[in-house]
């Protein structure tokens, strides 16, 4: 099979247009009804099939799912491919214990053809890394994740795949917010100096070059069709680095199979740096969806879909393997530390959509109060994008709390000015009203975000706080005086305790470079999920009570 250019440029065209009339930005499709049609049956012999995830974050149960559906493709046609967009080995229990084992020998049981990085595949330090990816039966593709010294890549730029006489090159990207997005300090040696890049600088240029090199290597090889497997993603994310513009400052892309920012495109398209549409699709979150990607004889290219709400058939091979897995954690995962008398939550109210990064949530106020009671501060500060996952009212077990930690983080304290904390909420309300991981949940601190203003935060190349270069977004900020039992205005002279995950404090973690060299007061001291359970068992008695009733918070976090 061999691609028809004209055919698929009409096709490709028309579509565009029709979508970008029809679509909004997001695109939330359910393709599939198990009673009713087979998400293959529409699929010939002469057919090529990219089966396609992202962003599974440890949600393991879709991967039987998706080797079913892989079964069931192969008995239609012998062309077929399982990728991921990247974001696998973390975000869950299973992960975080294994420190990405177990998720690796489930996805070698499915047998995944092409992966590429997300950001979070690096929590466990790049060594760690190295080695899950050396332990994974796959092609791993990234070609902008390089060593510094020698500007090599550290993984394939791209793959090729031939299917008859017809060749697929899938070229890896990973974001470069993977710096800031997972731990600064991995990416550099002893002594702060960056010994990996992922080509990021102040206008996304590096990048896009990068990625060109790749596409056009690709194409010199005889690739028919050139598949992005990116980790980029498109809210939310740095703009110049988002999957939109690397498609628009690109040419040679057929289609982006996207992650990174957990949206949902069933099919949408771009146009690239020659004004060809360029087709995209990601799944969202956690098998929420399976992509399936077919290309005709006919060289037509067609993405879509299938919701695991629907489609419900497992694969017994993989199931099973993912059971033996989470039994050997079994024990662990079910102790039961405390109870919660209402539910604790990351989203708005009534709602399913995810608010702790963008505003005060009861969970939000419930992690900041174990860190500010278990390690003495006078404030704490946690990331919203560190806290995971919502706890339903009744037994909290260690399984609940690992979920909301799910990255293995520890504890630290650090002495702080006053104009640090005043920068770091700052930059944590940059983005507003868009989501943002540095978005500061926070205890003993009120503060209110201006929303009329603009944000002048000023980061370097690789993301990190330099500045602000006008006026604050961040508005009336007070500290908790322990002794008057008051709220005072906080003084930017004054140092403070301030309390929170080391990947804040003390490793700049989502760009909170302001407080590099702070004096620290206490150096990893525990677990982040042991500060949460320290704090139900001894501060709360065993018990979260109305204290966390309002799943809006307590009125800490005010926008306007």
């Amino acid at each position: 099979m061999k691609k028809i250019g004209t055919m698929r440029k009409v096709l490709v065209t028309l579509m565009a247009v029709a979508l970008m009339i029809s679509m909004s930005a997001m695109v939330s499709t359910k393709t599939y009804a198990a009673s009713t049609t087979s998400p293959v049956s529409n699929i010939k012999s002469t057919d090529i099939v990219v089966l396609y995830d992202n962003d599974v974050h440890c949600s393991v149960d879709g991967y039987a799912n998706i080797a079913a559906l892989k079964s069931e493709v192969k008995a239609k046609t012998d062309n077929v491919a399982v990728v991921s967009c990247g974001d696998f080995v973390q975000g869950g229990t299973l992960g975080t214990l294994s420190k990405g084992k177990s998720i690796v020998s489930i996805m070698n049981k499915v047998g995944y053809d092409v992966v590429t990085l997300g950001n979070h595949e690096f929590d466990y330090t790049v060594p760690t890394m190295k080695s899950l990816m050396k332990s994974l039966d796959t092609k791993v593709v990234s070609c902008n994740f390089k060593y510094t010294k020698t500007n090599k890549k550290v993984y394939l730029g791209y793959t090729m795949k031939t299917y008859g006489d017809t060749k697929v090159a899938f070229v890896g990207i990973s974001t470069p917010e993977s710096i800031t997005k997972s731990t600064p300090s991995y990416f550099q040696n002893s002594k702060g100096k960056y010994i990996y890049t992922f080509c990021g600088d102040k206008t996304g240029k590096s990048l896009y070059k990068q990625v060109q090199s790749s596409v056009n290597a690709a194409r010199k090889a005889g690739a028919d069709y050139v598949i992005a497997v990116s980790h980029l993603g498109i809210g939310g994310v740095t703009t110049r680095w988002n999957a939109k513009n690397v498609i628009s400052h690109t040419y040679g892309i057929d289609i982006m199979l996207d992650g990174h920012s957990h949206e949902t495109y069933a099919s949408y398209a771009f146009d690239n740096s020659k004004g060809k549409a360029v087709l995209y699709s990601q799944t969202g979150t956690k098998f929420a969806n399976i992509g399936v990607l077919r290309i005709t004889q006919e060289g037509f290219i067609l993405p879509n879909l299938v919701s695991t709400t629907d489609y419900t058939a497992k694969d017994e091979a993989v199931a099973a393997e993912i059971q033996a897995q989470e039994d050997a954690y079994a024990d662990i995962m079910n102790q039961v530390i405390g109870i919660t008398e209402y539910p604790l939550t990351i989203n708005k109210p009534d709602s399913e959509v995810r608010a702790i990064r963008t505003a005060e949530t009861n969970l939000g106020d419930f992690c900041a109060d174990a860190f500010q009671n278990v390690m003495g501060s006078d404030i704490a500060i946690i990331n919203g994008g560190g806290i995971r996952a919502s706890v339903a009212a009744g037994n909290i077990t260690y399984n609940n709390m690992l979920n909301v930690f799910p990255f293995s983080g520890s504890s630290s304290m650090i002495s702080a000015s006053g104009q640090q904390i005043k920068d770091a909420l700052e930059l944590g309300a940059s983005k507003y009203p868009d989501e943002c991981g540095g978005f500061l949940q926070v205890a003993g601190l009120k503060y209110t975000i201006d929303s009329s203003k603009p944000s002048t935060v000023q980061l370097d190349a690789n993301g990190m706080f330099q500045k602000v270069a006008g006026e604050y977004r961040v508005t009336d900020i007070k500290v908790y005086n322990k002794t008057t039992k008051k709220y005072e205005a906080l003084s930017l002279s004054k140092t403070y305790k301030v309390a929170g995950l080391t990947y804040t404090l003390c490793q700049s973690g989502d760009g909170m470079s302001m407080f590099k060299g702070d004096k620290v007061l206490k150096d990893a001291t525990q677990v982040d999920v042991d500060v949460l359970i320290s704090y139900v068992k001894g501060k709360l008695g065993g018990t979260v009570g109305s204290k966390y009733a309002d799943p809006a918070g307590s009125g800490r976090i005010i926008v306007k």
